[in-house]
């Protein structure tokens, strides 16, 4: 049988975990090993992350939504259910930008709803 080399086999493998862990910190970038392990919890972090980017700009648009209602005198929670009995389907996030981009068309809303 012919002798196989696996050399560069394995140089472009390290290449590519290193290639990866590009811009770490400390050993994490110079040693295969180590970047292994971070380029593992990294894409463990990166799908958690990516479900808890969602809460994170539900809980803005509600605070954008609630900030502007204080200048009307009316409660976040009292206005999302007015919206439901009113049958206005806006979301949060539509909401969010009225509020904060264009105070005058939120007011209507609000008008609308009272």
């Amino acid at each position: 049988m012919v002798r196989v080399k696996r050399g560069t086999t394995s140089i472009k493998h390290r290449r590519n975990v290193l290639g990866k862990a590009k811009g770490y910190r400390f050993g994490r970038s110079t040693k295969e090993r180590e970047a292994k392990v971070a380029i593992a919890k990294a894409g463990v972090y990166a799908f958690a992350h990516r479900r808890d980017k969602k809460n994170d700009f539900r809980r803005l648009w509600n605070i954008k939504i609630g900030a502007a209602l204080k200048t009307h005198e009316l409660s976040y929670s009292k206005f999302i259910g007015l919206l439901r009995e009113k049958n206005i389907a806006l979301n949060r996030k539509m909401l969010a930008d009225l509020a904060e981009n264009e105070p005058n068309i939120f007011a209507e809303i609000i008008a609308k709803i009272k």
